[in-house]
């Protein structure tokens, strides 16, 4: 296993659309190993999701662990879709590896469905909401080239983690999606 490389904003990798992993890619040694240093990359980091772009991958994989003490949360999505369960929305702060020591309010859906391939191409779906949601949707913004700052609409949250720290966040612990 490896700690990869995370890219930062204005790598071009970040802004291109990841393409699908093929049959016989899913089937490759390769696949594993990625995800496998996925996981380590995103630990070292301290982050709870991590899309394959963000390690100078443009492939339509991300894993998440919302809850890090929580081995449950773990998830493997490979070429995965994201389809939104009705229309509430909800307004969060985000950070991001790629955007590091940036956080922001982003909206996103409340609940969504995620169909994917997990690591061993086993096809599943589950529905998720609130902050397992909101994970999610942010790896699969960097499948397509999306990054939070994409999303926000009032850029006056825009703010550095030390003062995210000091006057928004309260007592709720820094979370960092990939």
């Amino acid at each position: 296993m490896a700690i990869l490389k995370v890219a930062r904003l204005g790598h071009p990798v970040l802004r291109q659309a990841a393409r699908a992993l093929t049959p016989a890619e899913l089937k490759s040694p390769e696949v594993p190993r990625l995800v496998e240093d996925m996981i380590e990359t995103m630990a070292e980091y301290g982050g709870v999701g991590l899309a394959a772009p963000q390690v100078h991958f443009p492939l339509r994989i991300f894993i998440v662990r919302p809850n890090p003490e929580d081995d449950a949360t773990f998830r493997v999505a490979i070429n995965p879709a994201i389809t939104p369960l009705g229309e509430e929305r909800g307004e969060d702060w985000e950070g991001c590896l790629s955007i590091p020591d940036l956080h922001g309010r982003v909206p996103r859906f409340a609940r969504v469905r995620l169909e994917a391939l997990d690591a061993q191409g086993k096809r599943y779906e589950e529905e998720l909401e609130g902050f397992p949601a909101r994970v999610c949707q942010h790896e699969f913004d960097h499948l397509d080239g999306v990054v939070f700052l994409d999303r926000m609409k009032d850029f006056s949250t825009l703010t550095f983690g030390e003062e995210y720290r000091r006057y928004w966040s309260a007592a709720e612990p820094e979370k960092k999606e990939g």
